[in-house]
């Protein structure tokens, strides 16, 4: 599969979670953009990294300079998922709601209490 058609199932399945999201979770998730890139730059520290949060959360003050985003890398995923279609849609969401919950503010512990890890 190239990396177009992953991007592209990719955003579906972010969609499709946004829309079952609780509607004050999706609401403030409206407010971060969400970015589906091929691999992360050669120097990230970590080049198998499935995706990241970048900016300031909704619990620090904002950075106009640093705009909240989620970074998603389809090439990464897709190599996780063992290059099956269903474990990549599962691990996209898996992945997304994570760095969502970075977002909301919630560290590791949090996220992995409320299963997003």
């Amino acid at each position: 599969m190239d990396n177009d058609q992953l991007r592209a199932i990719a955003a579906e399945e972010v969609g499709m979670l946004s829309k079952v999201l609780p509607e004050e979770i999706a609401q403030a998730a409206s407010n971060c953009s969400v970015h589906f890139e091929d691999k992360p730059e050669d120097d990230f520290e970590d080049p198998e990294i499935l995706g990241c949060f970048e900016g300031s959360s909704l619990i620090d003050d904002p950075d106009p300079s640093a705009p909240a985003r989620i970074r998603l890398f389809v090439e990464n995923l897709w190599d996780y998922a063992g290059e099956d279609e269903q474990d990549f849609r599962d691990e996209v969401g898996t992945t997304y709601l994570h760095e969502l919950g970075h977002y909301l503010g919630w560290d590791e512990d949090e996220i992995a209490e409320r299963g997003l890890e």
